[in-house]
């Protein structure tokens, strides 16, 4: 399913930094978007590649080589779309990044860690002017983050949030084990986004290994894949439903997450679908037996998922609190470059299990798309996605019946190659690229979570609202602190 492109190393033209930028500078100008774009040191320089998709879903790869002390001018004034991958550069690889008009580090990787105590925080001058800080340390279980509201009287003018407290190092750990034997601290790297990310990671690895997996192998990543989906909506319209006091939701809807993933633990041995996925392989089993147990919970999910979604979205008090809150438009979740539900939500379809090859092009979906934009719309982005969910799992469950335990062996990555795989996760898609050397050992892996890109949404969706509507605002966003602090 995942989307892929694999390209051999050496035929990979890296043009230099002038001519890069003018082609970037083409591609975005006629349509293309961002994906992702990272740098890998190479001697004294750092080797720069940037990812683009077409509207059609065509992956496209161009590179460079710049100077730290030279880099080049930002792209970000014309694209605001490239600023985090850009003042990530510049953090993970010292690039000087021209003019950037956001230049802040993002994690505060190496050195930069003992510089987090004087982050300089946007700051609005007036008497009527107050500041309200919030985090690193939250109530509950939430990771840390600091968030600091300029706000006149109870309405937010500006929101700056500040993650990278966590310093976990997964990308230089990822380099530190077989390339193979990756996928139980690949499930970890968004722990809400366990299939998503062990899916791509599995992609990428196949693809490098010449491993076409089986029709059934895909069909059951993507039954898990949904399951997850399916858990992780339920999950956040809990989440939702407690923040206005909702009860009837909060309770049904927290019920219901209970039902999804038991039946991903039946399938797998894992709530989280944890073991699900590895290269080369799908371990979920399901005879004839738990077959039926598997339609049975399916059944109940759309018989009283329905149920509480007419409550819900019939409810005056749940319309009030979330119509018109929160409101990203559709330029500017483009601008942003905003991803999965969160650019949905606001009219921009992107959605990689629309490009994807195996079961999703046998099975298509069809995204979801709301054009409101605020909270009510990421809220019926759910639960429409719930939905369509169930109804695909149900007709993959009609064509294969059962699923065993099968594995197609993956053997040694090739040499010199480099491929990105991406994924849709149900928060957004998941990118993971890997190249490898002359021997075939991994030099480099690069992985994004579809947070990284959202959180600056977030930031936007609070201005002019309410101080008190910042709780959910930030459940409809539903975004991962570990997800960003890689």
């Amino acid at each position: 399913m995942s989307t892929l492109l694999k390209r051999a190393t050496a035929d990979i033209a890296v043009d230099d930094c002038p001519r890069w930028l003018e082609q970037i500078r083409a591609r975005l100008g006629q349509g293309a978007r961002v994906v992702t774009l990272f740098g890998r040191p190479e001697a004294s320089d750092v080797l720069v590649t940037a990812i683009l998709q077409s509207a059609t879903g065509v992956l496209e790869l161009s590179r460079t080589r710049v100077t730290r002390e030279r880099g080049y001018h930002t792209l970000t004034r014309d694209f605001p779309a490239l600023h985090c991958f850009e003042r990530e550069l510049h953090e993970q690889h010292g690039v000087r990044i021209a003019d950037h008009p956001w230049l802040k580090p993002v994690r505060f990787e190496s050195a930069q860690r003992g510089t987090m105590k004087e982050y300089p925080f946007y700051q609005i001058d007036g008497k009527e002017v107050h500041e309200v800080a919030v985090g690193p340390i939250h109530a509950s279980v939430i990771e840390p983050g600091s968030f600091r509201f300029m706000c006149l009287g109870e309405v937010v003018h500006h929101l700056e949030i500040h993650l990278g407290y966590q310093h976990r190092g997964v990308e230089t750990l990822l380099l530190k084990r077989d390339a193979k034997a990756l996928t139980p601290l690949v499930e970890t790297i968004a722990g809400d986004t366990s299939m998503g990310h062990a899916w791509c990671y599995a992609a990428a690895v196949e693809s490098l290994a010449n491993v076409e997996v089986s029709e059934e192998i895909d069909a059951a990543r993507g039954v898990g894949l949904e399951l997850e989906r399916i858990a992780m909506h339920l999950s956040g319209l809990a989440g939702l439903a407690t923040d206005i006091g909702f009860l009837q939701g909060s309770a049904t809807y927290g019920r219901l997450r209970t039902t999804a993933i038991n039946t991903s633990m039946r399938l797998c041995g894992s709530r989280f679908g944890r073991g699900w996925i590895r290269p080369g392989a799908s371990r979920a089993v399901m005879d004839a037996e738990l077959a039926q147990v598997v339609r049975s919970n399916l059944g109940l999910l759309m018989k009283d998922i329905a149920i509480i979604n007419d409550c819900f979205l019939q409810a005056a008090t749940v319309q009030h609190r979330f119509r018109g809150v929160g409101c990203v438009t559709s330029v500017q979740a483009r601008d942003l470059g905003l991803v999965g539900m969160a650019a949905r939500a606001s009219g921009v379809s992107i959605d990689q299990r629309t490009f994807g090859e195996g079961v999703f092009r046998t099975f298509p979906m069809q995204p979801v798309v709301e054009d409101s934009g605020d909270c009510w719309a990421r809220a019926v982005i759910r639960i429409h996605e719930i939905d369509r969910s169930l109804e695909w799992i149900g007709k993959v469950l009609d064509r294969h019946g059962t699923f065993a335990s099968t594995l197609q062996p993956v053997g040694n990555l090739n040499g010199n190659q480099f491929v990105v795989s991406l994924c849709e996760g149900f928060r957004g898609e998941v990118v993971h690229c890997l190249e490898t050397d002359a021997s075939g050992k991994l030099v480099h892996y690069k992985v994004q979570d579809p947070s990284l890109r959202n959180w600056f949404g977030l930031a936007l969706a609070v201005r002019e609202n309410e101080i008190s509507d910042f709780p959910i605002c930030n459940k409809s966003f539903d975004l991962s602190y570990c997800g960003n602090d890689l």
